[in-house]
C-alpha cells in the first residue's frame, strides 16, 4: 500500500498557523451554488427559522423528494411552533406519514413545546439555546443558526463530510461516524465572514447532494475538481471499515412502520387484532409494538387497545 498523499489543505489537527486556508474552495463552490442551487421552500425567506428547523428534522436520513409534500402540509397546518405545541404529540406522528424514523416527529413536537414555553414561540437564534431544546443535537443547532440566522458554524451532514473527505483529505468516504478531526477540519475551512460562512455551509452541502454523490460522482461538473485531493490521487478506492448498508425489508423498522400506518389511519383506538393482521410473525410483531410503546410513539390502553400518544 502506498503512503497517503499529504492533503493539499493541511492536517486538520495542525496549528492555526500551519493550516492552509480554505479560500481556494470557497468562491468556486459558492459561485456554483448561486447558479445551480435547487429552489427549495425552506431556502426561501418566507420559510423563517421554524421552516428551516422543520426541514432539518425531516431531511435527516430522508431524501428531498419524499420530504417536500409532507413539509408543505406540515407548515400549512402548523405555521408556527405554538400551533404544533397546541396539538397532541400523536398528531405530529400522524402527520409525519411515511417519512420514516417517526421519533423525529415526537422530538420536533417536543422542541415546539419548549420554544413556545421558553422563547415566546420564536425559534431562538442563540446556538446554545438551540442546543438546549429537546431533540436538537449538534448538527441541527448549527444548521438552524447558519441557514436561518446567517451565523458562522460548521454544519456537518453526510454530504458535507463526503465533500471534505474527497476534496481535502483525499479519501473516497468519510468515517462511519463524525470524528473530532472532521470537526476541526470543518472549522478550519470556515470563511471568517459570517454571511459567507453560512453560504459556504449551504453550498458545500448542495455540492455533496448533487455532484459529489456517494455513487457516480460527477467530477466533470464539480467546481473544485482541480483542487480535489481524491481526484488528483487517482480516486483511490475506500480501504476503511465497510460502508454500512441500510436494509428495510423484513426488519423491525418495516414492522413498526406497518403498525404505525394502522394507527395513523384510525380515528380512534385500535384493537390488538387489527395490529396482528399487519405482520405474520408474532414474536417480531410483538417486539416492534413493544418498541413503539417504549419510544412513546404508541399509547397502550385497557382492553388491548392502542392509539397514537395524546400527551
Amino acid at each position: 500500500m502506498t503512503a497517503p498523499t499529504k492533503p493539499p489543505y493541511g492536517d486538520a489537527a495542525d496549528s492555526a498557523s500551519e493550516r492552509a486556508p480554505g479560500e481556494p474552495l470557497h468562491s468556486p463552490v459558492i459561485d456554483w451554488f448561486d447558479e445551480h442551487a435547487r429552489d427549495l421552500p425552506w431556502r426561501r425567506p418566507e420559510a423563517g427559522a421554524w421552516g428551516v428547523m422543520v426541514s432539518e428534522f425531516m431531511l435527516q436520513q430522508t431524501p428531498v423528494n419524499r420530504v417536500l409534500p409532507v413539509y408543505e402540509q406540515w407548515l400549512a397546518r402548523w405555521p408556527r411552533p405554538a400551533d404544533l405545541a397546541a396539538e397532541a404529540p400523536g398528531e405530529a406522528v400522524r402527520a409525519w406519514g411515511r417519512l420514516g424514523y417517526p421519533r423525529r416527529a415526537l422530538r420536533l413536537h417536543g422542541a415546539a413545546v419548549a420554544i413556545t414555553e421558553r422563547h415566546g414561540g420564536d425559534v431562538p437564534a442563540d446556538h446554545a439555546q438551540l442546543l438546549a431544546l429537546p431533540g436538537i443535537g449538534e448538527y441541527t443547532a448549527a444548521a438552524v443558526a447558519s441557514f436561518a440566522y446567517g451565523q458562522r458554524h460548521a454544519v456537518l451532514d453526510t454530504n458535507v463530510r463526503r465533500v471534505f473527505a474527497r476534496a481535502v483529505t483525499g479519501t473516497q468516504y468519510p468515517p462511519n461516524a463524525t470524528t473530532a478531526a472532521e470537526r476541526r477540519l470543518a472549522r478550519a475551512l470556515l470563511p471568517e465572514d459570517a454571511t459567507t460562512a453560512a453560504r459556504w455551509a449551504a453550498a458545500s452541502m448542495e455540492l455533496g447532494a448533487l455532484v459529489c454523490t456517494a455513487k457516480n460522482e460527477s467530477c466533470h461538473r464539480c467546481p473544485i475538481a482541480a483542487h480535489c485531493a481524491w481526484r488528483l490521487a487517482g480516486k483511490p478506492a475506500h480501504d476503511g471499515p465497510p460502508r454500512r448498508a441500510q436494509t428495510y425489508a423484513g426488519t423491525d423498522r418495516q414492522v413498526r412502520g406497518r403498525l404505525l400506518a394502522v394507527l395513523r389511519e384510525a380515528h380512534g383506538p385500535v384493537p390488538q387484532t387489527a395490529l396482528d393482521r399487519v405482520w405474520h410473525e408474532p414474536v417480531q410483531r410483538a417486539r416492534a409494538l413493544d418498541g413503539l410503546v417504549a419510544d412513546g410513539l404508541v399509547e397502550p390502553l385497557p382492553g388491548g387497545l392502542y392509539r397514537l400518544p395524546l400527551t
